[in-house]
């Protein structure tokens, strides 16, 4: 899979805690842009911050099962990216959608993935 070299960062801003139909939102995220053959996707899980509540969401040892921050970026292309924006838009609840215009360098799979 090629992705050009003037790309797309789709970055969705989440609670570890947010579902959608029983499963937590990030893997539903993260599957619905596999099954529309985007390039890839990363969940990334941060151990404090606070979105639009300014509810602090931390790690620390007296609130371990806070509603931890996570973060999904999806690089690809604006085209392949605008297809599931309308699916974001019917998945999340609360959250923060942002995009960026980014300069792709470079794109591989392993040579063992394509055997």
């Amino acid at each position: 899979m090629t992705i050009p070299e003037a790309g797309v960062l789709l970055r969705i801003f989440i609670g570890e805690s947010d579902r959608w139909q029983g499963k937590p939102l990030y893997e539903a995220i993260v599957l619905k842009a596999r099954e529309l053959h985007l390039a890839g996707a990363t969940v990334l899980r941060g151990p404090m911050g606070f979105g639009a509540n300014s509810r602090l969401h931390t790690t620390k040892i007296l609130r371990l099962s806070e509603d931890l921050p996570m973060v999904i970026e999806i690089v690809d292309s604006r085209e392949k990216i605008e297809t599931l924006l309308p699916h974001l838009d019917e998945m999340l609840g609360e959250g923060l959608v942002t995009l960026e215009n980014v300069r792709v360098y470079r794109y591989r799979g392993s040579e063992r993935a394509k055997a």
